[in-house]
């Protein structure tokens, strides 16, 4: 596929597949339909080409000023580059540099995300551990060990310490036993901690400024003619330390070697000021210490070399990788199911999970006739309508049409067209605490609503309009209109997307034909019309552009647990792609959601809800259970021919599929799918 694709490449672009060094002056871009897509894709989807010239005009003009910074870690700007996939790169040398810079981020987590999302893999804190610390194999690795380390304690493997394995000191003695008899290795005891120390003639007057009150058995042979200062000893034998722990405090390499846990500090800071360190939290124990956050080393703050820790950090990510192997379509369709409360014993039951249930569905438009008989109802165990009223009658619920209909928008070649009141008309709730997200979409009474609307139609939104939120008695008394006409005029209004009410009960009452005929005749005829006010309905445009995105994205975490592109072929209410990629990426930079590679066989970012990965890994390992689950058409699970294979299934409320294992098996209607969708 690769191949085609570059033969295709070199046929419609041939600069790009000649040698650059051979082409003179500017690379023409060839005016082709290929071409054409792939410039525009990049300039406005995956890049904002307009913001960029704006910014750049910009700062041209004056009206931005650019000030220079020193960091000490990368801006948050420069962390996508950083984390650029492998293939950004020709060769492995940048990739192995970027690797190592992007372990500088954890710097700047906040806590929080370090104990989840961020926290590294204690397996691999402790494989890096086992692979540093010397594989000693004769009596001259031994001697390399000692004349790097300067000095190691005789009882290392007595003290054990969570910074380094096991030492082997017992291999190493005999080992030693023979270099002191060649004379190229002491012992030498600390009077001020009575320990005894092996160390390397060629380090002898570097121990002696570390360790002034020590004495030698047998004074080694004097190899080092040029002793260092006490600070360069002490800084080359931490950083000699260091290149064989893992993650350590500066009181437990004290503990360690003996030394004052202040002067290792100050060798620490060195040796992070030349970039060979990292200071922070790696390890369980330190996270769950919680030091404040201060500039000097507190007792948790941890210190690891930084080769160390990139190799912490590379099989961290191999571990997560290899966690979230992505599953099939098939699988995912399956758990899908399940997160949405439509598979057997998955079901919510009563007016909190009704709740629920709606705060998982919001925004998503359904046919005004099938919310509760055909999804509601395959969601909540022994569905009561009263529940679905008592939200919306206490505010906590909303409902109404986000899409414009056809026929409030400019007339259309044909001619002009008419809003028709039906009873699949679209519809769609909202948890009115988390409706940010309806900000985008502009309020429908600022657009020419009138346009297609009866004269009645247009007498109650105007009446509404000027004495806001009515009771239907006086709607009727306002407009001095019959009440089947108020009816009809309502139905139309909502059908626009124009009206809402307090409760959902009166909406049953112009969906229900029975309830819509009403008694008697005339003005004094009593329609079975339901308690509560219509209002116009409104969407607050004061909220900011990024909040409301950021909201959609959660309102799609909370739908579908994971997202990416091709799932949200049925979503025509969301922004562009482009914004919603932008938040989803803030919101894995905060660590609150997970970016990866989650469902096989779609191109593109996936992002979730770390809850939902640890289900999907759950779900994953349960054997198939040859279920039959039955869907209606209408329902947001109808992802036929968008998630798994199939010819997609028109929307309507009449029509249903049935799913077997995550694999659409049937369609058709809904009175002959072989398993009843709900029992009205």
């Amino acid at each position: 596929q690769r191949m085609r694709s570059d033969d295709l490449l070199a046929s419609v672009f041939p600069d790009v597949a000649a040698c650059q060094e051979n082409i003179p002056g500017d690379i023409q871009i060839p005016n082709h339909p290929l071409v054409d897509e792939v410039m525009k894709d990049v300039l406005t989807e995956a890049m904002d080409v307009e913001g960029l010239k704006n910014l750049l005009c910009g700062m041209d003009e004056g009206r931005i000023r650019c000030i220079a910074v020193d960091t000490p870690v990368p801006s948050q700007f420069s962390h996508e580059i950083l984390n650029a996939n492998p293939y950004a790169y020709l060769d492995d040398a940048p990739l192995e540099e970027r690797r190592a810079r992007a372990v500088q981020m954890r710097q700047i987590l906040p806590e929080s995300v370090l104990e989840e999302v961020g926290k590294l893999d204690p397996a691999a804190i402790a494989q890096v551990r086992e692979e540093a610390w010397p594989d000693v194999r004769d009596a001259d690795e031994l001697h390399d060990v000692l004349h790097t380390l300067i000095a190691v304690p005789e009882d290392l493997g007595q003290r054990p310490t969570d910074a380094m394995p096991a030492a082997h000191i017992t291999e190493w003695s005999g080992y030693f036993a023979r270099l002191v008899e060649e004379g190229r290795t002491g012992v030498a005891t600390s009077q001020a901690n009575h320990r005894r120390y092996w160390v390397a003639a060629e380090r002898e007057r570097s121990f002696a400024l570390l360790f002034p009150d020590a004495d030698f058995e047998k004074t080694p042979a004097e190899i080092e003619t040029t002793p260092p200062s006490r600070e360069d000893a002490l800084l080359a034998m931490i950083t000699g330390w260091m290149t064989h722990l893992g993650p350590a405090t500066a009181e437990e390499l004290g503990n360690l070697l003996g030394l004052s846990s202040s002067e290792i500090e100050k060798a620490l800071l060195r040796m992070e000021a030349s970039g060979t360190i990292l200071r922070g939290r790696f390890t369980e124990k330190a996270l769950t210490a919680r030091a404040p956050a201060q500039e000097t080393p507190s007792p948790q703050q941890e210190w690891c070399e930084r080769r160390l820790l990139a190799r912490i950090h590379r099989l961290t990510v191999a571990t997560l990788r290899k966690q979230i192997e992505p599953v099939t379509a098939a699988q995912f369709m399956r758990w899908l199911l399940r997160w949405q409360h439509v598979a057997p014993g998955s079901q919510v039951q009563g007016e909190r999970a009704t709740l629920d249930v709606l705060r998982q569905l919001q925004g998503f438009e359904i046919p005004a006739n099938a919310w509760e008989r055909q999804v509601l109802s395959r969601r909540i165990a022994n569905y009561d309508p009263k529940w679905l009223d008592q939200l919306c009658m206490t505010g906590a619920v909303g409902w109404g049409r986000l899409s414009p209909h056809p026929a409030t928008l400019e007339d259309s070649a044909a001619g002009k067209r008419r809003v028709i009141p039906t009873s699949v008309a679209p519809i769609t709730f909202f948890v009115r605490e988390e409706s940010d997200w309806m900000s985008p979409h502009h309020p429908v009474v600022e657009q020419p609503e009138s346009r297609g609307s009866s004269d009645g139609a247009r007498q109650v939104l105007e009446f509404l309009r000027h004495r806001g939120a009515s009771f239907f008695a006086d709607i009727v008394r306002g407009t001095d209109k019959l009440k089947a006409e108020v009816e009809t005029a309502l139905w139309e209004l909502v059908a626009a997307g124009v009206v809402t009410a307090d409760g959902f009960d009166n909406l049953r009452s112009l969906i229900d034909p029975k309830r819509r005929a009403g008694q008697g005749s005339g003005r004094i005829s009593r329609p079975r019309h339901s308690s509560g006010r219509w209002a116009l309905l409104y969407a607050d445009p004061a909220v900011e552009r990024n909040r409301a995105v950021e909201a959609t994205c959660w309102i799609l975490l909370k739908r579908y647990g994971i997202v990416f592109h091709d799932l949200l072929a049925r979503e025509p209410n969301l922004p562009k792609w482009r914004e919603l990629q932008m938040a989803f990426r803030r919101l894995e930079d905060r660590g609150e959601i997970r970016g990866g590679r989650f469902v096989d066989g779609f191109l593109g970012e996936q992002f979730a809800l770390p809850v939902a990965v640890e289900s999907l890994r759950a779900t994953r390992k349960l054997p198939p259970t040859g279920e039959a689950i039955t869907v209606s058409a209408a329902d947001p699970l109808n992802l036929v021919g968008i998630l798994v294979p199939g010819d997609r299934v028109p929307a309507i409320s009449g029509k249903a599929v049935v799913f077997r294992d995550g694999v659409a098996v049937q369609d058709g209607e809904l009175q002959s799918v072989p398993q009843a969708i709900a029992s009205d």
